[in-house]
């Protein structure tokens, strides 16, 4: 009968075979340094890093979430996501959120697995640095 799915699975080992090396340096971006995550400012980064011979392979974000509020973790969540969607269109195979306090793991943690969630569907790996895990760790 065949897959119910319409797309079909990768064939990973022809493709990795296949891999020429190039001349480019992964290089990890400090989401601080971005000054917007507009596409028109990402497509001018990303055609200027490629003129210079860099790939970007890491976006690095800095999360706050100072305050045990919904409303101001919420926020947060949103400006992750947004470097998330960022780290996509820059070509980054990684996203690492690096966290130093977190007030309410309870309130953080579903705001996380989210920002997780939807780097997985953008086909990034979502690495967390802070005081909680999102369970799946």
């Amino acid at each position: 009968m065949g897959t119910m799915s319409a797309t079909p699975s990768p064939n990973v080992e022809r493709t990795i075979e296949r891999c020429r090396p190039e001349d480019v340096t992964p290089v990890r971006i400090d989401a601080d340094t971005l000054e917007s995550t507009a596409p028109e400012y990402l497509r001018d980064l990303k055609r200027e890093l490629a003129a210079e011979g860099y790939s970007p392979s890491t976006l690095a974000i800095r999360a706050s979430f100072a305050e045990d509020c919904s409303l101001a973790t919420q926020d947060e969540a949103d400006r992750i996501r947004g470097y998330v969607r960022a780290a996509a269109f820059l070509g980054a195979a990684n996203v690492t959120v690096t966290c130093d306090t977190v007030p309410n793991a309870e309130k953080v943690r579903p705001a996380l697995a989210a920002c997780a969630e939807r780097a997985r569907r953008e086909g990034l790996a979502f690495e967390l640095d802070a005081p909680i895990t999102l369970g799946d760790q």
